[in-house]
């Protein structure tokens, strides 16, 4: 498809999903929600893509809904419509973009450039690893317009940061700074923002240049632990055990290691 409200670019093993709507901090509509699970979809079908990095155009990540859209009527629902009418339009927009991140399983960076608000923050939330500028800030503002997290911050904030700190601010809607965000371990780095690009594009390359069968194996395998028993996840650690043990990359490994030397990994 053409796309219109972001950029989508790969090169190297990454791809990256630029959301282009500067003007208004990034707030999402229905016909970037579109764009961005189709450039999500493209990236998890593509073996050349190793790893997926998104991040926002201007001095925002992203705002969330665009409320002015939805209040004038052209948003992600119509103000007016009916409660049947209605009933599906979460799963029809927003939701579009995590359940297709749940089927991803390459690396998903947030490069987290300026305030991640609301459905913002859940956006950023449900990727794998955020690096932030020192210029980010990040609210779960949901509760400032009387509104619960809406796609899939309750999900996602606790594994992030524990059950008390994420309800605490997902009830207050506190604005936090990216210090603090490294500090209860809601994003794993934090940069100059004029370095952030770079920064975030040299750690994909090392994801990207990794054993990607193991990387993307460990990956299902960690969110699958998340939601079972010991037994099962041991089980599901050798069925992928056996396939990485298959590949090219886990002789090449031991090889380079005994010849003291870089592995060379060919993603096979």
């Amino acid at each position: 498809m053409d796309f219109e409200q972001i950029i989508y670019d790969k090169s190297d093993g990454i791809a990256t999903i630029t959301l282009n709507r500067p003007e208004r901090m990034n707030a999402f509509t229905n016909r970037m929600l579109e764009e961005w699970a189709t450039a999500l979809a493209d990236a998890r079908d593509d073996d050349d893509v190793r790893v997926v990095v998104v991040t926002g155009a201007g001095l925002g990540f992203c705002s969330g809904m665009d409320v002015r859209e939805t209040e004038a009527g052209r948003g992600l629902w119509d103000p007016q419509a009916s409660l049947a009418q209605r009933r599906h339009f979460l799963r029809d927009s927003v939701h579009r973009v995590p359940r297709t991140v749940a089927t991803l399983d390459k690396p998903y960076i947030a490069a987290v450039n300026g305030a991640a608000v609301g459905a913002g923050m859940d956006m950023a939330s449900m990727c794998d690893i955020r690096i932030a500028a020192d210029s980010a800030r990040f609210s779960m503002a949901y509760v400032r317009m009387g509104l619960i997290p809406g796609d899939g911050g309750c999900y996602f904030l606790p594994r992030i940061v524990g059950l008390a700190k994420a309800v605490e601010l997902i009830w207050t809607g506190d604005i936090i700074d990216a210090q603090e965000a490294l500090r209860i371990g809601y994003v794993s780095q934090v940069v100059a923002a004029d370095q952030l690009m770079q920064h975030t594009r040299e750690f994909a390359l090392r994801l990207a240049r990794g054993p990607a069968v193991a990387i993307q194996a460990a990956k299902r395998l960690v969110y699958r632990s998340l939601e079972t028993n010991l037994n099962h996840a041991l089980e599901l650690a050798e069925s992928a055990m056996l396939v990485c043990q298959t590949t090219e990359d886990a002789r090449e490994g031991p090889r380079a290691f005994v010849e003291k030397r870089e592995p060379q990994f060919k993603g096979r």
